[in-house]
């Protein structure tokens, strides 16, 4: 984008300058622009998940033209609300993954392995705990910290044959990354879906 006398031009076209039409090329041509006095644009504005756009000013003092909105904060009951309904949510649909293992039960299948069983209870409490933990939070800045928590996650190495296939996860190889992962979405794991190449997972 680009600014010229107090207005934002948001995609190229023929500009009348000083009595002179100008065709829509010149925004190919930084130097003529330059010359015409049409600057660069950006703007920067905060998180619109946290925040309304609120004021509006622009800085022309720069060789690129500013635009910021300062931001006005959502109101935290509406945003705990949303959190919680998101997190019974996902609830909802983990319970919905496993059910089938008590009605199988019911039915005088198989009993419901305890592994599923302890992931069944992990989950509410978990649900329980970060409901707490959402309550707690009473500033934009807590809640933007739990939905983007600092994490190190440190996994094993892929070893592949030499046709390219997979053969296995170096046991003593890894990689360490950093992570910013949304409490609200970070759940136990299904028993049955643990990654096998994660070695650890650790709140920095």
């Amino acid at each position: 984008m680009w600014y010229y006398d107090s207005e934002i031009i948001k995609t190229p076209r023929t500009m009348v300058i000083s009595g002179i039409t100008h065709p829509p090329g010149i925004f190919k041509d930084s130097s003529m622009l330059s010359s015409l006095g049409i600057k660069p644009y950006t703007e920067t504005r905060k998180d619109e998940n946290y925040y309304w756009p609120g004021n509006y000013s622009v800085n022309t003092s720069g060789s690129t033209v500013v635009g910021t909105y300062a931001g006005t904060a959502k109101d935290l009951a509406t945003l705990r609300a949303a959190m919680k309904k998101e997190i019974n949510n996902l609830l909802s649909t983990k319970m919905s993954e496993i059910d089938w293992y008590w009605q199988r039960a019911a039915k005088g299948g198989t009993a419901v392995p305890s592994a599923i069983a302890t992931y069944a209870t992990t989950l509410y409490s978990e649900k329980d705990t970060k409901e707490d933990e959402i309550d707690a939070l009473n500033t934009i800045a807590k809640i933007i910290e739990y939905e983007a928590r600092a994490y190190t996650e440190v996994r094993k190495l892929a070893v592949y044959n030499e046709d390219g296939s997979f053969k296995e996860y170096h046991a003593s190889s890894t990689t360490t990354h950093a992570r910013e992962i949304n409490m609200v979405q970070h759940w136990t794991v299904h028993p049955l879906q643990i990654d096998p190449q994660l070695v650890s997972l650790t709140a920095d």
